[in-house]
């Protein structure tokens, strides 16, 4: 990508609010009583420009789409952390990991796991690359972010197992980078948080995680609340988005009421890992996130819960798009940092 296209599309993005509004359609987007933030809504107003012809796009061509995406919006490195790219040796396979390793340390602040969004298709280690430096940052705590294995080379559930074995090595790892001995936490936005539930309530009677961080978390594969139709056209999670992923994702003769493919359909919860859950208002996930957080609380489980009202799905992608984008991984990860010490 040249830095003149990334300039002219920051510089499109820096008009004011009544600018952006009027170049979108004319009107502020509301649903819900929620007002879409005008940055984001003139990119979704732009990408209606240019629909996706989900009859020809690759799996190749839409992962490009993602990383230029990542590359535009991703916004600066975040200083005071270094980082170092390690293996983590699961039943057949390497996984690729970067380690986020801050320069002033917390010793009693825990290890976090992390999990990129996208279906389990599209995604990588960039596409959470600035969360992940300011929580390490933020809490002086080691961060793993995890490269697992994608669909359709890779389905269900190799992902999950790349991710399972990413947090049991994180466990027992946790000491050689200045981490309480034998703990971690997990976390991760969409698909990642999907991971995150999953491992919480697998591992809920033993090795736990002492955190559960879940972003706008893909919980139910059979999902059939209002957000799922009332944001079916937003940007950038659609409809026809999500049927792309499970195609790709799930293999044939698979049960996606399966608790490791909706893991709120599990029919207890009590025990698992205390959770912070975070959604955003112009998303289709919206409602599964909430009802998972309300099942927790019911459960008897310490839940944290959130929704951006005026930000869409993926927002930890693209923090330089808005700042009410970054505002709001900023506020993740300071409460993610005191979850990770103990202080919530």
């Amino acid at each position: 990508m040249s830095w003149l296209r990334k300039a002219l599309v920051h510089l499109a993005l820096s008009r004011s609010d009544a600018a952006l509004v009027k170049a979108s359609g004319g009107a502020p987007r509301q649903v819900r009583g929620q007002t879409l933030d005008p940055r984001l809504q003139f990119l979704e107003y732009q990408a209606r420009q240019q629909p996706v012809d989900w009859n020809t796009i690759t799996v190749a061509q839409f992962r490009a789409q993602t990383e230029a995406g990542a590359e535009l919006f991703g916004g600066p490195k975040v200083g005071g952390v270094r980082i170092e790219k390690v293996y983590i040796t699961g039943r057949s396979h390497s996984v690729p990991a970067r380690l986020y390793l801050p320069t002033v340390r917390d010793n009693s602040a825990a290890m976090l796991v992390y999990f990129h969004f996208g279906g389990g298709v599209i995604g990588s280690l960039e596409s959470c690359h600035r969360l992940c430096g300011l929580i390490a940052k933020e809490a002086g705590a080691p961060v793993l972010s995890v490269d697992y294995r994608l669909a359709p080379e890779f389905k269900f559930p190799t992902g999950l197992e790349d991710c399972i074995a990413a947090y049991n090595w994180a466990v027992d790892n946790a000491a050689r980078y200045g981490a309480p001995v034998g703990k971690a936490a997990i976390g991760g936005d969409s698909m990642g948080g999907h991971f995150s539930a999953i491992i919480a309530q697998e591992y809920r009677k033993t090795r736990s995680p002492v955190l559960q961080l879940l972003i706008y978390p893909a919980v139910d594969f059979l999902s059939d609340t209002p957000s799922m139709h009332e944001f079916a056209d937003a940007w950038p999670l659609t409809a026809a988005t999500v049927d792309f992923f499970m195609k790709q994702y799930l293999p044939e003769n698979v049960d996606p009421s399966d608790t490791r493919i909706s893991p709120i359909r599990a029919q207890d919860v009590r025990g698992v890992a205390p959770a912070l859950i975070y959604t955003a208002g112009f998303d289709m996930l919206q409602d599964q996130g909430a009802q998972y957080a309300e099942r927790l609380r019911d459960a008897g489980v310490k839940t944290t819960y959130e929704c951006f009202e005026t930000l869409p799905h993926g927002f930890v992608a693209f923090p330089s798009a808005a700042p009410a984008a970054e505002a709001a991984i900023r506020k993740i990860a300071k409460e993610t940092a005191a979850a990770l010490k103990g202080n919530r």
